[in-house]
């Protein structure tokens, strides 16, 4: 038969221990940008950190359902797994369909909502404010500096748009993975395990 058993069960390990991987990553990103003051933010180290620690909770989850055959650790993990791809859609295609005007009001609300930010991104692209130029709370070095500073929201719209199309369509590669294992842990848990005797519960 087409991917049996032990087929299905290595697809899904392979899939998590995948998952398992990214996890990692983010927390190891997140955490050494703030270790060298990149990203100074706590609030957004809190969050990818967050992402992170739920998406290994998660693959842990399903690793554990695929190494015991567990029926009701594939049934939270299908569950979980399909509200996450949901999610991870919409905000993909969202990502995708931006427009300019849309893209504008989105780096403005983001801006506004955090200082941290603000400073970060100043430093980062040594400009000051986002439509106007404020030095009086720059924290870019083109203050002090010879050469003027300009608004940042010249330099950060230069590349919106190509941004916004790698984050969608990265995680528009990562929704159909998740649906993916959704379908994989569906199908293990309705196998048989072929070591267990034929008159025995799956």
């Amino acid at each position: 038969m087409f991917c049996g058993y032990n087929c299905t069960r290595q697809s899904l390990a392979a899939l998590n221990v995948l998952y398992a991987m990214v996890s990692v990553l983010l927390v190891g990103v997140a955490s050494w940008g703030h270790l060298f003051s990149l990203v100074s933010s706590v609030r957004v180290v809190a969050a990818v950190v967050g992402v992170g620690c739920f998406l290994f909770v998660v693959a842990f989850m399903g690793l554990c359902g695929a190494l015991k055959h567990n029926q009701i650790l594939l049934f939270f993990y299908m569950i979980v797994l399909f509200v996450v791809f949901v999610m991870q859609f919409s905000v993909s295609c969202a990502c995708l369909t931006l427009n300019k005007q849309q893209q504008d009001r989105l780096l403005e609300a983001g801006w506004n909502r955090s200082e941290t930010t603000q400073q970060d991104v100043e430093r980062t692209l040594n400009c000051c404010g986002f439509t106007r130029v404020d030095n009086s709370t720059c924290a870019a070095s083109c203050v002090q500096g010879a050469l003027s500073c300009q608004p940042c929201s010249d330099i950060i719209t230069r590349y919106t748009g190509d941004i916004l199309r790698f984050v969608g369509g990265i995680g528009l590669f990562f929704s159909f993975t998740e649906i993916l294992g959704v379908w994989l842990a569906r199908r293990f848990r309705n196998q048989k395990d072929p070591r267990k005797p034929p008159g025995a519960f799956l």
